[in-house]
């Protein structure tokens, strides 16, 4: 599937109280760069509503001045459902700093789950397999324990 890059200046309001990138806004950037995956892939923004933030995890700190980008494609599909894989890396050195998946739901008008039609093209490559199977592991683990 295609991927889609978004970037952030690390200014000092994204800093928590060690002077390292605040998580609250990084969730919060990781969900922006998966929304714009999901709905440059579905050709629409509406209709599309976030799930699940799943394992939204830290490799190193990111520090005020740093450009983050993230890249961010869908490696799994539901029905109705998709999950998007983001990384966020530092622009400079490219070293992945932070990772999550997002699954977002797609919705009619009334707010009744619709189908999306997204297919899963043949991955470009072995860190895009990796990254379907990772989300396929993590979305059959939800819906063994419930959680779908």
């Amino acid at each position: 599937m295609k991927q889609y890059e978004t970037s952030h200046l690390v200014k000092g309001e994204d800093l928590n109280h060690h002077g390292t990138l605040f998580a609250a806004r990084a969730a919060g950037w990781l969900v922006e760069a998966a929304f714009v995956a999901a709905g440059c892939t579905c050709g629409t923004s509406e209709g599309i509503v976030c799930r699940n933030l799943h394992h939204m995890s830290f490799r190193k700190p990111v520090h005020k001045g740093a450009i983050v980008r993230f890249a961010a494609r869908v490696v799994y599909v539901g029905k109705s459902s998709f999950t998007v894989m983001v990384t966020g890396a530092d622009a400079m050195d490219g070293e992945c700093r932070m990772e999550g998946m997002i699954t977002f739901v797609t919705i009619d008008e009334a707010g009744g789950k619709r189908a999306h039609g997204i297919c899963l093209d043949a991955a470009a490559d072995e860190n895009e397999r990796r990254q379907r199977e990772r989300a396929s592991a993590e979305m059959e683990a939800l819906r063994s324990t419930g959680g779908k």
